[in-house]
Formats: structure tokens, C-alpha cells, sequence
């Protein structure tokens, strides 16, 4: 074998080989996650007689807010388990497996307790899952520069949506005719094959994230198990008492959760500023800067993450979607955003990389919340026009998509990679998770934002998002050279 050809086997476009391990991985990962929630809300609104669960709109919006919110609030939950437990390539494999049973259960056509645990299963895996592959992939550049992984992210972000479009392609065409747990069986035959990848391909990770930085002395893994096992007892016997006094509903229950997704990084940055003797005075300098970063990702992923509830709806009920004489199912509408993701992002990794430091990621981010905003401009001009029982052109949808993507790749994967760059080194993959709080708290007030529809007009509630999304981008805009500095 040549050199060339060793070189050859060790890249994966021009990248550590151990990438395309995780591309894939992530791949065939959120080809289930978007695959399914492609079809979420549909399912839990469509009547009984259907074969859904006969909610209204308003409550299977809640729902998935507080399904996508938990999946990401979890993200936290996995970091520690890596930095603490498992290491990061164990706690992958675990996620994996859980992901697969939660989609294994949502195909069982026999009631709704298999759905609740489907979704609660799925929550928890991926919650595992997200931190710490997206940790993984940073680890490969440990020694490399910024732009280099600020590029590396970026393909492994094109990665996350071919899976997405593969997804939501197949699913909800399995699922026409009302045959919904073919669908979610669909979902579960996706993850196994990103399992099985995973496994095969782990040894060109070469011992990345092998064993958890910060492993727990026996003392304080007594001393976790003990405060678990209270903790989820308290739990379990809150909630037990709530639903037997019938105070527990969806409504109240979205409450809690979003003031509990508020609360949670509000506490962690507070333990990292002034409980933690682990971070450096540079270290807490840095992260002054990334608070910014973080309220800004979570404003975007409140507007960004409508598509699989208000915008879904608008698809099906007010969209003429009788294309080519063939009638498409909703959810195919979103897809456009994962076309435009993998035809862009290696343009928009060849773009940073050759931009360098001349562009920097609070500028990156501004850019994001005014794209965001402008394309729930769009939507409330859409919204006005379908306002009279009228289905608008399926190029409305289009459109804001395109523009939402734009903005995506401004903001997603630069955010994976600046939270990899100002972590703390004793909370690199605790801080991934933080990064994913920020989308948790975006969807935790969308499904409080949400109820603002039965009292304000559909156009008027998308001018409203879109305002305070484009004042945030340019005030962020403004700042981004303080932020920078900061960045050091």
C-alpha cells in the first residue's frame, strides 16, 4: 500500500477518519428522530377512527413542545453521565439502543401507553446520544484550528440533515393511509442501522472518548446513586399525587416544564460562575461571552422549531399540496430544509474555512436570528393570505424554509464547535449539553408562546416572533466585538 493510498484511508474529505464513523451514526440517528416527528403532531390530532390519538391542535403542539424540549433538556443529563460514568463512546452506544426500543415501542398498534413510553424512551436516549457525539467529533480536532473544526462540524452537520431528509421522506410516505406504526417502525429499522454502524466503525475513533475525563470516586458514585434514587422517588410520588388529585393536564404540565428549562441553565451558569473551583478565571471570562451566544440559539430554535408544529399544520389544513398532479404529504414540505442543508453545507465548511477568523461567531449567530425572523415575515404574509379558508401556494412553505436554513447554517454547527472551544476542560461534555439547552428552552416557550393562537390572529403571532428575532440579531450584531474579545 502507497502512502497515498494510507493517507487516503485515514481522511474522510480531507477530514480524521473517525468522522465519517460519527457522520454516520448521527446519520441514521436523526433519519428516525425527524422521520418521526415528521408525523407527531399529525398522529396525535388525527381522529380515533383513524387510527390517532383525537387530540385538538393546540394539545398535540404541547405535546411535541414538550417531547422536543425533553429531548434536549436530557442532553445535560448526558453529559455528566460521559464526563462522570461511561466516557462518551459508551454512553453513544447505550443512547443508541434506547433511541431504537422507544421507536420499537411507538410501532406497537396497542394503545397509548406504549406511545408515552416510546416518547419518554426516545427522549432519554437521545438526550445521551446528542452531547456527546457532537463531543466526539470536536475531539477529533483537539489539535487542529478553529476554522478546521468549525469545517468539520459543518460536514457533520450535512451528515444530520441527509439523515433528515431520508427521514422525513420515507416516514410519512409509510405512514399514508393512516398506517402509522409501519411508519414508526420505520423510524426503529433507521436507528438499528446507525447502531450497527457505530459499533463496526468505533475503532477508527482510535480511543476518542474512551474513558470519562472526570470519573467519580466510589465515595461520590455512593453518594450519586443515593441522591438518584431519592430524587426519582420524589418524582414519581409528585406526579403521582398531582394526577390522583386531577390537577396533571398537558397544559399545566408544558408550564412546568418550561419553568424548569428556564431554570436549569440559569442554575448550571450560575454553579460554573460562582460554585466551581474547576473553572479558571480565563475559563469563567469566556463563558460571560457565551451566555449571549446561548439566549441568541434559544431565540432562533423558537422560531426555527415551528416546522413540526404551526408551520406542519399550515402544510396540511391552508396549503394546496397537489404538486405535478400528485398530492405529497405534509410533512414532505419540511424537507426542502434538508436539501438545502446538504447541497450548502459543503460550500458554507469551504466558506468558513477559507473566511478564517475575519468572520466571527457572534457576527455568525446576528446573522442567524435576523434570517430566522425575515422568514416569519414571510409566513405572516402567507398566514394573511390563507386567512379566508384559501390554500396559498406551496411555495410559501418553500420559501420560508430556504430562508430558515440559511440562518441554520449560520448558527448550528458554529454553535456546536464554540461550545466545544469555550468549555471549560473539567465540563467539555456537560457544556455540550448546555448547548442543547439552549434549543430545549427555545421549544419550552414555543409551547407557551404557542397558546398566544387562540387569542391573536395567526398573522399578527408570526410578525410578532419574526420582530423579536431581528432586534435580537442586530443588537447581537452590535455587541459581537465586545463578545469577541471576551472569546479571547
Amino acid at each position: 500500500m502507497t502512502t497515498q493510498q494510507r493517507v487516503r484511508e485515514r481522511t474522510f474529505f480531507g477530514h480524521p477518519r473517525g468522522l465519517a464513523t460519527l457522520f454516520g451514526t448521527e446519520m441514521w440517528e436523526r433519519f428516525s428522530y425527524y422521520g418521526m416527528r415528521a408525523i407527531l403532531v399529525l398522529f396525535l390530532s388525527a381522529p380515533e377512527v383513524r387510527g390517532g390519538m383525537g387530540l385538538s391542535d393546540t394539545t398535540a403542539v404541547s405535546i411535541y413542545s414538550i417531547y422536543i424540549a425533553s429531548v434536549y433538556l436530557l442532553a445535560l443529563a448526558g453529559g455528566w453521565v460521559a464526563d462522570r460514568l461511561l466516557g462518551p463512546r459508551r454512553t453513544v452506544l447505550v443512547a443508541a439502543v434506547t433511541i431504537m426500543c422507544g421507536h420499537l415501542s411507538l410501532a406497537v398498534p396497542f394503545g397509548g401507553a406504549f406511545i408515552w413510553l416510546g416518547l419518554l424512551l426516545i427522549a432519554l436516549g437521545s438526550g445521551l446520544l446528542k452531547p456527546n457525539i457532537a463531543t466526539l467529533v470536536g475531539e477529533l480536532y483537539r489539535d487542529g484550528d478553529d476554522a478546521r473544526r468549525d469545517s468539520g462540524y459543518t460536514l457533520f452537520y450535512m451528515g444530520i440533515n441527509l439523515g433528515a431528509f431520508v427521514g422525513i421522506l420515507a416516514v410519512p410516505w409509510l405512514q399514508r393511509g393512516d398506517r402509522w406504526h409501519l411508519a414508526f417502525g420505520a423510524a426503529a429499522v433507521g436507528m438499528a442501522i446507525g447502531l450497527t454502524q457505530y459499533v463496526l466503525g468505533r475503532r477508527h475513533l482510535r480511543g476518542v472518548g474512551e474513558e470519562p475525563d472526570h470519573r467519580l470516586t466510589p465515595q461520590e458514585r455512593r453518594r450519586f446513586t443515593t441522591l438518584f434514587g431519592l430524587g426519582l422517588a420524589t418524582v414519581t410520588m409528585v406526579f403521582a399525587l398531582w394526577s390522583w388529585i386531577g390537577g396533571l393536564t398537558v397544559a399545566r404540565f408544558a408550564l412546568v416544564l418550561a419553568v424548569v428549562t428556564a431554570a436549569v441553565p440559569v442554575a448550571y451558569f450560575t454553579f460554573l460562575f460562582a460554585g466551581c473551583r474547576e473553572v479558571t478565571p480565563e475559563e469563567r471570562t469566556r463563558l460571560r461571552a457565551y451566555v449571549w451566544l446561548f439566549l441568541a440559539a434559544s431565540i432562533f430554535w423558537l422560531i426555527y422549531d415551528h416546522s413540526g408544529s404551526a408551520l406542519l399544520l399550515f402544510a396540511k389544513n391552508q396549503t394546496d399540496l397537489h404538486i405535478f398532479g400528485v398530492d405529497i404529504p405534509p410533512g414532505w414540505v419540511s424537507n426542502v430544509n434538508s436539501i438545502v442543508i446538504v447541497l450548502f453545507a459543503p460550500m458554507f465548511a469551504d466558506f468558513f474555512l477559507k473566511a478564517g477568523d475575519r468572520i466571527s461567531e457572534p457576527f455568525k449567530f446576528a446573522v442567524a436570528l435576523v434570517m430566522v425572523g425575515l422568514s416569519f415575515v414571510v409566513m405572516s404574509v402567507a398566514a394573511s393570505l390563507a386567512s379566508d379558508g384559501v390554500r396559498v401556494s406551496v411555495m410559501w412553505l418553500l420559501s420560508v424554509y430556504v430562508i430558515q436554513t440559511i440562518g441554520e447554517l449560520f448558527l448550528s454547527p458554529v454553535g456546536l464547535s464554540i461550545t466545544q472551544k469555550l468549555a471549560p476542560r473539567a465540563f467539555e461534555n456537560q457544556m455540550m449539553g448546555v448547548w442543547f439547552l439552549s434549543i430545549a428552552l427555545g421549544d419550552a416557550a414555543l409551547g407557551q408562546v404557542y397558546r398566544l393562537t387562540t387569542v391573536v390572529p395567526m398573522p399578527a403571532y408570526y410578525l410578532g416572533l419574526a420582530l423579536v428575532a431581528i432586534v435580537a440579531g442586530l443588537v447581537l450584531g452590535a455587541c459581537s466585538r465586545r463578545l469577541r474579545a471576551l472569546m479571547s
